[in-house]
């Protein structure tokens, strides 16, 4: 008869996370040789090996220890999810969550979401994983994560979304541009201009795409992974660039770029909430959702978004 303890399968989970014993024993905060017994006791009662040790490299799971893995996540899971639907009964909210969020929305999505998270769940402890878009899908599918902030594009029909607000695309221009004092701008005006490329999975096709729909050549000059990096770039004066997300540092008039909204007519991306498509989701994962979309009804997102209407002229 097989005997494990919850402290067993969460090393063993970790280690087959992270590729690392070292690296598992820091994130559970304990020795490494607490990780290496709990993955010998486990091998021995399981009568195969779970991981391949190779020096330098770290440990691979065998075909047989990735299958055992997925058992295990979703053994442990399970449990945390029924530690919090045990509490509900009584009328607490209480538990913890895995949260996935695009990366370069985070720092201005997430803050104020996890306020009123904490003010209205105090018992809820949340952690956050941050990412592209095409790595979104995966933690997802992998059971990683209970939900993720994300766009539209990237959900499959196997997914659950719910649309929180609609970002269009706005142009990052350096403040001592004459084409910052305009009120807006077109893509013809830009391509004057080298273009600052956040090059991230599914990211540069989508801001190519906008260029190749209104017939206008991109001249892409540089590119980052980072968000943070590509203000910073522009503002420095390499060129321009396009995002969708309103930075949460930005200060119209003093920061050394300006937001400027984009009069062509551009498909504006979806961001919202993707989760597994299942009939019933657990009841601490489906309160925080229902409390995001009363976020959004209450219209706590609008500050995000950059919209030509209500744009204040210069930045």
């Amino acid at each position: 008869m097989l005997n494990f303890t919850f402290k067993q399968l969460r090393y063993v989970q970790a280690a087959g996370r992270f590729g690392s014993i070292a690296a598992a024993a820091a994130d559970q905060n304990i020795s490494q040789s607490s990780i290496t017994a709990a993955i010998d006791a486990m091998e021995s009662q399981l009568g195969y090996d779970l991981f391949v040790r190779t020096p330098a490299r770290g440990i691979q799971p065998t075909p047989a220890g990735r299958d055992t893995l997925a058992l295990i996540r979703r053994f442990l899971d399970t449990s945390r999810h029924f530690e919090s639907e045990m509490g509900a009964i009584g009328g607490r909210t209480t538990g913890s969550i895995r949260v996935g969020c695009y990366a370069t929305a985070a720092p201005s999505f997430l803050p104020p979401i996890l306020t009123s998270w904490r003010e209205k769940y105090p018992g809820v402890s949340v952690t956050l994983l941050e990412t592209d878009m095409s790595a979104m899908v995966g933690l997802l599918d992998k059971g990683e994560i209970d939900f993720a902030f994300t766009y539209e594009q990237t959900v499959e029909t196997r997914h659950r979304f719910q649309p929180l607000f609609a970002a269009p695309p706005y142009a990052v221009i350096a403040a001592d541009n004459p084409l910052a004092e305009r009120d807006s701008v077109t893509l013809a005006d830009l391509s004057a201009l080298p273009m600052v490329m956040l090059d991230l999975p599914l990211a540069r096709a989508y801001f190519t795409s906008l260029f190749k729909a209104r017939n206008v050549t991109a001249n892409i000059g540089h590119s980052s992974r980072s968000s943070e990096m590509v203000r910073a770039l522009v503002a420095c004066g390499y060129g321009f660039s396009i995002l969708n997300i309103r930075p949460a540092d930005y200060r119209p008039g003093i920061s050394p770029y300006s937001l400027v909204p984009i009069v062509d007519d551009l498909p504006a991306p979806v961001f919202g909430i993707a989760s597994q498509a299942v009939s019933r989701l657990p009841g601490m994962v489906q309160a925080i959702l229902t409390h995001c979309m009363d976020l959004r009804d209450a219209g706590a997102f609008d500050p995000v978004v950059v919209k030509p209407r209500s744009f204040p002229g210069k930045m």
